[in-house]
């Protein structure tokens, strides 16, 4: 079911907001956090509205962390991070979604938690494209 004031539910302007989606995996969608300033940031937001992961059925929860690794993977080998943090909140949002965030040894934050949004690095409409199409066309190989 889904829930009219949730952004991966409804899309559009509430999503627009904070990301832009990039494709869907089998129980996932992939979304470009629009705060950059980690090259690569991404969302994995489940296709259903649940709240935890432990709402969603053993073979859904396998084929999401699956959607979440091939994501992690598809970073790794475009952006070549020295680490990858995942982080799971949904407080505020209530669906489960998961943010992957690639940092390196020499950048910001590194041995901290990644700030929610820095609000320091945008991308033009067109880098939004080409960096979307780039993460697209490694993850539907």
């Amino acid at each position: 079911m889904k829930d009219q004031n949730c952004a991966y539910c409804m899309k559009g302007d509430l999503l627009d907001k904070f990301g832009i989606h990039i494709c869907d995996l089998e129980v996932a969608g992939v979304y470009l956090f629009k705060e950059q300033s980690k090259r690569g940031r991404v969302i994995v937001a489940s296709k259903e509205h649940v709240g935890e992961v432990v709402e969603l059925t053993t073979e859904d929860r396998h084929k999401f962390i699956d959607d979440v690794s091939k994501t992690a993977s598809v970073l790794h080998t475009l952006f070549q991070p020295d680490k990858i943090n995942y982080g799971s909140y949904g407080d505020t949002g209530g669906h489960l979604h998961m943010h992957l965030v690639p940092k390196y040894v020499e950048g910001d934050e590194w041995g901290s938690v990644f700030s929610m949004n820095p609000d320091k690095t945008y991308l033009t409409a067109d880098e939004y494209e080409a960096l979307s199409l780039q993460i697209k066309t490694a993850l539907l190989k």
